[in-house]
C-alpha cells in the first residue's frame, strides 16, 4: 500500500513512532473494529478510532441521539436530536477522517443476527450499557474467537479490560450469570460522571491500536479500574474459570441466547 502525500501529513505522528511507523499504519488502515454502540463509550472511541486510521469501523445501534445524551456522547451535538446514533456517528467520522470506511447496523443486537453482523471483523469493541447485550457479545466472540475490548462506566467509576479467547478469561468467568432483574441500577437510574466515558472509551481505543498493532502488554488477564473521584488506577489480575459456562473445555452454554428477560433491561 503506497500512502498518499494527504495521508503522509495526516498520520505523520504515527509514522515518526518505531513502534508505529508506515507498517504499523498500514495495519491500522487495513483493520476491521467493529463497534457495539455509539453512546457514553462509543463516542470517543469511534472518534479516536477514526482519527488514528482505522481503515473499516461498522457501528452497531438502533437508538436516536436525545438530549440527555450530550452530556457524554461527544460524537452527537444539538442539531442531531432525533437522527439515528449510527448516522450521527457517520457524518462526525466522515467528516473527520475521509479513509475510513463506515458501515452502520441500525438494528438491536441480537442472538439471531449476531454472527452476521460480526463477519469480517476482527476486533470488537463493547461500548453498551447493560448487562444482557455484554453477556451476549461476550459468548458470541468466544464462539467466533474474536476479540472483545470492553468497558463500562457507572457513576464515578469505570472499567476496562481485554478478553481474548483463549488466551485469557472471558467475561463469564468474572460474572457466570447476570444479574437478578432490577438488582444493579443503570447509568439512567443512576446516573454518570459524563467525562468518564471519555477516560473509558479511549482506554478500550487505546488497547485496540496495541492489539492490531501487536505492541506493548493488553490488558488480557487484567482489569483496570478507576476511581475518578479519587483518581486512582488499579489493575487486577484475572484468570481463566476452569469451570466457566462458555470458555472452558468443557462448555455447558453452545447456543447464544437473548438475556433480557433474566436482566430486565434493554439497550
Amino acid at each position: 500500500m503506497d500512502f498518499t502525500d494527504e495521508q503522509i501529513e495526516r498520520y505523520s505522528r504515527h509514522i515518526m513512532l518505531p513502534e508505529v511507523g508506515g507498517v504499523g499504519q498500514i495495519k491500522m488502515l487495513e483493520a476491521k473494529v467493529l463497534l457495539i454502540g455509539a453512546g457514553g463509550l462509543g463516542s470517543p472511541a469511534a472518534y479516536y478510532l477514526a482519527a488514528a486510521g482505522i481503515g473499516n469501523l461498522g457501528i452497531v445501534d438502533f437508538d436516536v441521539v436525545d438530549l440527555s445524551n450530550l452530556q457524554r456522547q461527544i460524537i452527537h451535538s444539538t442539531e442531531r436530536i432525533g437522527m439515528l446514533k449510527t448516522e450521527s456517528a457517520k457524518k462526525t467520522i466522515e467528516a473527520l477522517n475521509p479513509d475510513v470506511k463506515v458501515t452502520l447496523f441500525n438494528e438491536k443486537l441480537t442472538a439471531d443476527n449476531i454472527l452476521r453482523i460480526f463477519e469480517g471483523y476482527d476486533y470488537i469493541l463493547d461500548g453498551t450499557d447493560n448487562f444482557a447485550t455484554r453477556y451476549l457479545i461476550n459468548d458470541a466472540c468466544v464462539m467466533t474467537g474474536k476479540t472483545n475490548i470492553h468497558g463500562s462506566i457507572f457513576r464515578f467509576e469505570g472499567q476496562a479490560t481485554v478478553f481474548q479467547p483463549k488466551v485469557g478469561p472471558c467475561y463469564r468467568c468474572l460474572y457466570p450469570e447476570p444479574p437478578p432483574p432490577g438488582l444493579v441500577p443503570n447509568c439512567q437510574e443512576g446516573g454518570v460522571l459524563g467525562v468518564l466515558a471519555g477516560v473509558i472509551g479511549n482506554l478500550q481505543v487505546v488497547e485496540t491500536l496495541k492489539l492490531i498493532l501487536g505492541q506493548g502488554n493488553t490488558l488480557v488477564g487484567s482489569l483496570l479500574i478507576y476511581d475518578a473521584l479519587n483518581t486512582e488506577f488499579r489493575k487486577l489480575k484475572l484468570k481463566r474459570d476452569s469451570n466457566c459456562p462458555v470458555c472452558s473445555d468443557n462448555p455447558t452454554i453452545t447456543e447464544l441466547i437473548d438475556y433480557e428477560e433474566f436482566c430486565g433491561l434493554s439497550r
